[in-house]
């Protein structure tokens, strides 16, 4: 049997009607897929209709619980060996599912890549790129496109960090520093992606972006590698505190409270970033399927 015939395709889906009837065809004049699921979630037009008339399965979220939510449900229904994720409203072009589909022998995840210009706009273009170097700092590993919802992986791996997953939208970023921090093989293969058209309208808002990142970037440091962010802080703290202290005693021959102060909470913050980096470990160890 065929990877394709091996693979479940899974769209999740919130108020795309325009979209998501052409682009279930699409899919299936591709290639025998194990299955096609569509969750709809909690949309309120004819989403749900169109899909089911285009030939995939239709799984209804009866309000509208988030993009991540509607991936794990997805997830969890799936029973290809393989599973392929894109979005709803046709900004991932089926002509480059073969890109990863062909790789799923070779490597747990493979990432669709989007291009500095595939970006929806250049503010999100240039935040995005931030997003990507901070995270492969945290993951020691170079990740190219850490938000792109366009992946295929291997069912049984991505349901290992089903629980992790947040029901917004950063589900990405998490599966992407989870599979990589487990030591499991990821490939970023580039994509050429396209904007949105039609009434297909986007469910994120531009005045939340800043917090979105702010938060993706907090999630993935206290999750996976707290050390990296905290050891900084605590060196901070010491270095000032050295300095501080021999300015003290050139100057006043003493060392004061606030000397002691400095070294001890970069003691503690230290022993705290070990603990930390201790839990994080141990997540990833005691990782389980739901």
């Amino acid at each position: 049997m065929t990877i394709q015939g091996r693979t479940s395709v899974l769209i999740p889906a919130y108020e795309e009607e325009f979209a998501i009837g052409a682009l279930v065809e699409s899919i299936r004049a591709l290639a025998s897929w194990k299955e096609i699921l569509v969750v709809d979630d909690g949309s309120k037009d004819r989403t749900a209709e169109r899909a089911r008339a285009a030939g995939a399965t239709v799984i209804r979220h009866p309000y509208n619980k988030g993009n991540g939510a509607a991936v794990k449900t997805a997830v969890r229904a799936a029973t290809g060996e393989f599973i392929l994720l894109l979005d709803a409203d046709g900004q991932h072009p089926p002509e480059e599912i073969e890109k990863l589909v062909a790789k799923l022998a070779e490597y747990d995840l493979v990432v669709g890549a989007r291009s500095f210009k595939d970006q929806a706009g250049f503010a999100r273009a240039l935040g995005n790129a931030a997003l990507n170097r901070f995270a492969s700092v945290i993951a020691s590993f170079r990740i190219d496109d850490l938000t792109s919802g366009f992946r295929a992986a291997r069912r049984a791996r991505f349901r290992e960090f089903l629980h992790l997953y947040p029901n917004g939208f950063s589900y990405p970023a998490t599966s992407t520093l989870a599979f990589v921090k487990a030591g499991y093989d990821v490939s970023f293969v580039p994509i050429e992606g396209k904007r949105r058209g039609g009434d297909s309208k986007s469910k994120m808002k531009p005045w939340r972006e800043g917090f979105r990142f702010l938060a993706i970037i907090l999630r993935m440091a206290t999750l996976f590698s707290p050390l990296r962010v905290i050891l900084p802080v605590a060196l901070s703290f010491f270095l000032l505190g050295v300095g501080y202290t021999t300015y003290t005693i050139v100057t006043d021959t003493d060392v004061t409270d606030v000397s002691v102060l400095l070294f001890f909470a970069s003691a503690v913050l230290f022993l705290f970033g070990l603990l930390s980096e201790q839990i994080a470990a141990l997540r990833l160890v005691n990782r389980g399927d739901d």
